[in-house]
């Protein structure tokens, strides 16, 4: 859809509001791609160049202060932050400032074969390299001095949307069951959004390798796992769950019809799975709601560029609001 290129294409401008975040680019080399991976870091900081980033005509950006110096004080969480199918670390920038001012270090990739100017369907599904872009990620992080010494080691979390919170669980521990999402596109192929692109792309699951998609790409580092609104999570048993020892968040966007079918943890019966997780329920709302708030102007412009009607929330609902009940319940779930 052309909204990943927007997403893509948000250029910095200068900003007028202070900000006590800096931001500065992050890039790692990935033997499992051959080539390098991009990446944002975002931390606390009161000092730098004050640069307004991932902004468009579309949506609004951050207040963030580009390569400034790591502010002084205690040891810091980290958030690894994984990105939907088809997105970039843009799409979630506004969740990395809000979460670096309460004092994290936030590390955000985009994941080669499914972000927005690197993007192959089939390649996409091949989930393990996005864990492994994580895992190396936070290797690089250990590995720099300027950082590596304030990491708080028990509480490192790996956090995603949609796609990305099928990352994020995977690296906590979770399974992937593949004759269960050849399943669910038998019997949603027309009702689930997720499998009609599928189709439309004439990709399968069934080409998938199962040994791999179904093997354990757990890393023992990560403490605490946020998942909003996940996806491939069907046909799940306790057995896939078993490894996943991380304290865990399930976020979920809208119900009924505004819940989105591919990424509904409840009605896939994974959250049942979960005893112990926390569950954040955001009503009302739906899946596109956690991306960056839109100016006036967005819904316009993306209407003109026959995309997803993704600056229209439900009637009721309050972007701001829900921004800020993801970001409390993630700050909550690390103690920021």
């Amino acid at each position: 859809m052309k909204l990943a290129l927007t997403l893509a294409t948000m250029a910095p401008a200068i900003a007028m509001a202070d900000a006590p975040v800096g931001m500065m680019d992050f890039t790692y080399e990935a033997a499992h791609h051959g080539k390098p991976v991009a990446a944002a870091m975002w931390y606390p900081s009161t000092d730098g160049p004050l640069t307004r980033a991932a902004e468009n005509a579309v949506f609004q950006g951050v207040d963030v202060r580009q390569d400034g110096p790591l502010a002084n004080g205690d040891k810091l969480p980290v958030i690894l932050l994984s990105h939907g199918l088809g997105g970039n670390w843009r799409s979630l920038a506004w969740l990395a400032t809000d979460l670096a001012e309460q004092g994290a270090l936030v590390v955000a990739v985009n994941h080669p074969k499914s972000s927005t100017f690197d993007f192959n369907m089939r390649d996409g599904l091949n989930h393990w390299t996005r864990a492994r872009d994580m895992s190396r990620a936070l290797d690089k992080l250990m590995d720099d001095t300027r950082f590596s010494n304030r990491i708080d080691k028990s509480r490192i979390m790996a956090a995603g949307f949609s796609y990305g919170g099928w990352t994020a669980l995977s690296l906590g521990g979770a399974v992937g069951n593949l004759e269960g999402e050849i399943t669910e596109c038998e019997l949603r192929k027309e009702t689930s959004s997720h499998c009609t692109d599928l189709l439309n792309a004439g990709v399968s699951f069934a080409d998938l390798d199962t040994e791999r998609w179904n093997a354990s790409y757990k890393d023992a580092r990560i403490t605490h796992v946020a998942a909003m609104d996940p996806a491939l999570h069907h046909g799940f048993n306790d057995q896939n769950v078993a490894e996943l020892t991380a304290d865990t968040l399930l976020i979920s966007l809208g119900d009924g019809e505004d819940r989105l079918v591919a990424t509904d943890f409840d009605a896939s019966g994974f959250v049942d799975l979960l005893p112990d997780a926390d569950v954040l329920r955001i009503t009302p709302a739906y899946h596109f709601s956690l991306l960056p708030m839109c100016k006036p102007a967005g819904a316009i412009i993306l209407k003109e560029e026959g995309d997803d009607p993704v600056c229209t929330d439900p009637d009721g609902a309050d972007g701001a609001d829900i921004h800020a009940q993801v970001t409390n319940a993630i700050s909550a779930q690390l103690g920021l």
